[in-house]
């Protein structure tokens, strides 16, 4: 079963709304061609967050409408730039936004790290609870768990200032639930790839580029990375294994 990740498409109710000079869904529809040319047989979409920027249910509308063509299921998941209400009105019943989701022998589940009013994250003791429920309905499904905010350094100081506030509430969480077989984030607008030993054996730590602009990776401040949006496809294999990489447009359109 592949999945194919999309994140940060920070799309408006205006069609040709720009952020930080780049036409947002010009570069998604591009996006789409890639999956499109690269992708004829994935399985479903899956949806980290700010996918809107102006929080309106236009924008959530012309996302459906555009990811039906394809015709797959599509889960999603809210980030620091979206409202859920206006997410679930304008997604209706062609994007899924549940929480939990059995793929063949695999467990999706889909984390909330919002904090209201702030643009970093946290795992809060609700959460947390929540979290521990729906891992514990299949403890022996590999899992993939998916979040918008990264809980691992990216290396970039403004952007790690910005990052899941407690990280160890993950690793807490991977330590009680050893299935998980990796967890995937965007927010981070780049390319992120690390790996952990766990019980069962390796898991996989995924931040995935953004459908629109690029951030720098290292940098101190904010800055801008010269190359081109993206998304991440996700190989969840027989057995718990797990095989996924990213794929970027070759130039900007």
């Amino acid at each position: 079963m592949r999945l194919v990740q999309l994140t940060d498409t920070h799309l408006e109710a205006d069609p040709g709304a720009d952020l930080k000079g780049v036409k947002v869904r010009n570069t998604l529809a591009a996006v789409l061609d890639l999956v499109r040319a690269r992708e004829p047989e994935f399985s479903a979409f899956l949806l980290t967050g700010d996918l809107s920027h102006d929080e309106t249910v236009a924008s959530y509308r012309a996302l459906a409408d555009l990811l039906a063509r394809f015709g797959r299921p599509a889960f999603a998941l809210a980030g620091n730039h979206d409202d859920p209400a206006a997410m679930a009105e304008g997604f209706g019943e062609r994007v899924d936004t549940g929480r939990s989701h059995v793929l063949g022998d695999w467990h999706l589940v889909l984390a909330d790290s919002r904090v209201p009013g702030a643009v970093g994250g946290r795992l809060s003791e609700g959460e947390v609870k929540a979290l521990d429920g729906l891992l514990g309905d299949h403890p022996e499904a590999p899992t993939l768990l998916a979040l918008h905010h990264h809980p691992v350094p990216t290396g970039s100081a403004w952007m790690d200032a910005i990052a899941l506030e407690n990280p160890a509430a993950m690793t807490d969480l991977l330590g009680r639930h050893p299935q998980v077989r990796g967890v995937v984030w965007g927010h981070v607008h780049q390319e992120q790839d690390a790996t952990r030993d766990g019980v069962r054996g390796t898991v996989r730590f995924l931040g995935t580029p953004a459908t629109c602009i690029q951030f720098d990776p290292d940098a101190r401040e904010f800055a801008l990375d010269a190359r081109p949006p993206g998304y991440r496809w996700i190989d969840l294999l027989p057995g718990g294994g797990l095989a996924t990489g990213v794929r970027r447009l070759a130039t900007w359109p």
